[in-house]
């Protein structure tokens, strides 16, 4: 007959000794010195061994892996980390600049790349980093001094093969006609929205295809 370990230990049962000092039990009767106790899960033959916090760690981590390389999407085809976005910035005062980025943040979102940016604070350096190409947006200060963004957008649009999108920095919600002219994407006026701001160059990147 199997009798059943103490604490639930799922071990085989064997005898163990009597205790130590006991002759009777109340009424005369003897103590049985056969009484099952639970074996060691350590001097069991053939038990497998329970793995460490570590090796799970490990064990979760490859998987994670694993199911991260191998996902596909509803089409088959094998999904790939998505590349970062690079974006020129020009004005010609750093606290603008600097208000952009803060404004869109490091990445556009969780799980995304960061994003590269290029400030540039001149005309010339705008127009030959746009003729080099590998852009994804650029974003211009329509408030900038001898040459606004808005007159730059058009040039680009006009002169640049195949121009990234464009988002103009205007100075004022009345600009938006000024905006229309300069052929931009899109524009945000001062003062700046964060959460606008970020909307309008996640927009355009999704429109160019980078996320």
């Amino acid at each position: 007959m199997k009798l059943a370990c103490a604490r639930g230990w799922p071990g085989p049962l064997v005898p163990g000794p009597a205790p130590v000092g006991a002759g009777t039990a109340r009424g005369g009767a003897a103590i049985r010195s056969d009484v099952p106790r639970c074996q060691s899960g350590r001097a069991r033959r053939g038990a497998v061994a329970r793995p460490s916090r570590t090796t799970l760690r490990e064990t979760t981590k490859a998987t994670v892996t694993t199911m991260t390389t191998t996902v596909t999407t509803t089409h088959g085809d094998t999904s790939v980390t998505p590349r970062a976005p690079r974006i020129l910035l020009y004005s010609d005062d750093v606290t603008v600049r600097e208000q952009v980025r803060l404004a869109v943040g490091r990445r556009l979102g969780a799980g995304q790349p960061d994003i590269e940016w290029l400030e540039v604070a001149t005309p010339t350096a705008v127009v030959t980093a746009a003729d080099a190409g590998g852009w994804d947006l650029l974003v211009l200060d329509g408030e900038a001094d001898k040459a606004g963004g808005m007159g730059l957008c058009r040039q680009l649009k006009n002169e640049v093969y195949r121009c990234p999108p464009v988002l103009v920095l205007t100075g004022r919600p009345q600009d938006g006609w000024l905006a229309s002219w300069s052929l931009a994407d899109d524009a945000v006026p001062r003062p700046f929205d964060a959460v606008a701001l970020q909307r309008a160059v996640a927009d355009l990147l999704r429109a160019a295809g980078t996320r």
